[in-house]
């Protein structure tokens, strides 16, 4: 059961994890043994409510594919253990940041006092600049 916030958890059966070879250098133990873990988790399938579901669909990450699936690679850590929670805590972390929404924004208008000391200093830079044309002998 991982769980995402005291209302929110994922039952161990919408998760799915395996063992996979870890990429890169580190010698002997790398080509034997097992190490990174695959998360795969479908989206459309979970008991995630329909609000989290589409803000995560929404979301421009690469690690969700086009059918809505989310994989993570974990393969930092030496133990097949560490490189599950590192995996587990990943997706917590991703889920969590779909649930928090973006406040609205409010459109301003700038006030009268703003527009006019903005086009003063236009202005005003203006003639320094007509200043610095050539100066001619009349």
């Amino acid at each position: 059961m991982l769980q995402i916030s005291k209302a929110i958890a994922l039952p161990d059966s919408e998760i799915e994890l395996s063992a996979v070879r870890s990429q890169g250098a580190g010698g002997q133990n790398v080509n034997k043994v097992a190490t990174a873990i695959h998360l795969r988790f479908d989206i459309a399938a979970s008991s995630l409510p329909d609000r989290i579901k589409t803000r995560l669909l929404e979301l421009s990450d690469n690690r969700i594919t086009k059918e809505g699936v989310v994989v993570i690679k974990a393969q930092s850590h030496r133990t097949q253990e560490q490189n599950r929670e590192e995996a587990l805590k990943r997706l917590k972390e991703l889920i969590q940041s779909a649930m928090i929404v973006p406040k609205k924004r409010k459109p301003t208008i700038p006030s009268r006092g703003a527009q006019e000391k903005r086009l003063d200093s236009k202005t005003k830079r203006g003639q320094v600049k007509a200043l610095r044309g050539k100066v001619t002998d009349d």
